[in-house]
């Protein structure tokens, strides 16, 4: 089997270099991964001792930075390096302040790949996030004695493990980790039961970073006078399907805010061909004398807003549920108070069956069905008061993931 994975990352670098000449996002991750070995030798000395996390892009890291900057704070003279997989998640991190001292791509999986890598800086502590297992990289890490970690980790039946051919992985995960920190009871059960017992349930710490959210200053310049006191229906990380539903509800209530953030920027110009008199929020910040209040939906052009809109929000609709990319962040807005709606692909995010079962959320297999609910909902002022509450009560009453997390780390 060692072959066969040996096999595996070959072709799955092959399979990127000529990918990258028609794509350019995986185009940005073959050519990022040239420059991840002179980032750590140019940021870290032989003494320097490292804690390092993985995350495979965005998500994973928002779930993973509570707990590395927990131990951020208990090992205050340790330098940090974070590591992607995907273009996504470091193009976004890489751009904004972070208390990393380096972020780079993860090297290919190769053995002596992995090996050179490793062998410029003294890592103390690793863990990745959820999911996202490289197998050389496991090996050399035990063989350099550094503890590795599983944050949120998350196992379902479809996975390799739990297939004939995928006792080699097992071994690897069980020869390899220190410890997994499950998201979920169930995720435990199944680990344990192909001999993953160095494991506890610590649940999922996205909780711990979304609670955070309400404590900052979340005011974005004009959404006030855009809504003007009105209910507002935040689309968040929309694709077609979202963007779909913005334009019945549009057309079927006039009095509703509609706030749409895209999931790619390119899609603003599809937008604005949809609605014709929407505002982009980049004119609103060059055109102090445009009056918001007039139109009725509002494109956010820019990043880094959606999750400060969410607060202003009466509903979200969460992107990413009608198809099968896989739905986006709900947790953002569930924080704020604010029923959440998507659609009903969303089988790697247990939090989505967990919110529905709070009633604080709620999934459609189609968009007129989800579209013709929240027009219900809003002449519903009683059951939408309930949604909100629920909503805020579901992400209030979880636990404090990276605090258990953290003090098991320092036990072992």
């Amino acid at each position: 089997m060692a072959i066969l994975y040996t096999i595996f990352v070959n072709l799955l670098i092959f399979g990127m270099k000529v990918l990258s000449m028609f794509n350019d996002k995986t185009k940005k991750g073959v050519e990022g991964r040239k420059r991840s070995l002179d980032i750590v030798k140019s940021a870290f000395s032989a003494s320097d001792k490292i804690l390092w996390m993985h995350a495979a892009s965005l998500g994973e890291y928002e779930q993973g930075l509570p707990v590395l900057e927990k131990l951020k704070k208990n090992f205050p003279n340790h330098k940090i390096l974070i590591t992607f997989f995907s273009p996504s998640g470091y193009q976004n991190v890489v751009k904004k302040k972070n208390i990393a001292d380096a972020v780079c791509y993860l090297p290919f999986d190769k053995k002596s790949t992995v090996k050179e890598f490793v062998s410029y800086f003294d890592c103390e502590l690793f863990f990745t996030v959820k999911y996202d297992y490289w197998y050389n990289l496991l090996a050399e890490l035990k063989r350099k004695n550094v503890k590795t970690f599983v944050i949120s980790a998350l196992f379902y039946e479809r996975q390799s493990f739990f297939t004939t051919y995928g006792k080699w992985f097992v071994k690897q995960l069980k020869q390899n980790i220190t410890w997994f920190f499950h998201q979920t009871q169930h995720s435990y059960v199944l680990a344990k039961n192909i001999g993953l017992l160095k494991s506890s349930v610590a649940g999922d710490t996205r909780f711990d970073r979304v609670k955070q959210l309400r404590l900052r200053d979340n005011h974005v310049d004009f959404v006030e006078q855009f809504i003007s006191n009105k209910k507002t229906i935040v689309f968040g990380s929309s694709w077609q399907a979202e963007e779909k539903i913005a334009k019945m509800i549009s057309e079927q209530n006039k009095d509703l805010k509609i706030i749409i953030a895209p999931h790619e920027l390119k899609r603003v110009e599809n937008l604005k061909q949809i609605f014709p008199s929407a505002i982009l929020y980049s004119e609103l910040k060059s055109s102090p004398i445009l009056q918001p209040s007039d139109s009725q939906t509002l494109i956010i052009n820019s990043i880094g807003l959606l999750s400060k809109l969410y607060s202003y929000a009466d509903v979200a609709i969460v992107g990413g549920g009608f198809h099968e990319a896989g739905l986006h962040n709900i947790l953002e807005a569930a924080t704020f108070g604010v029923p959440v709606i998507f659609g009903n692909h969303y089988k790697k995010n247990p939090e989505a069956d967990n919110l529905i079962l709070a009633k604080g959320g709620k999934s459609f297999e189609d968009e007129k069905s989800a579209a013709y609910f929240v027009l219900d909902l809003f002449k519903n002022e009683k059951m939408l008061l309930e949604m909100s509450e629920n909503a805020e009560q579901f992400v209030a009453k979880q636990p404090n993931s990276s605090e258990l997390i953290l003090q098991k780390i320092l036990s072992l």
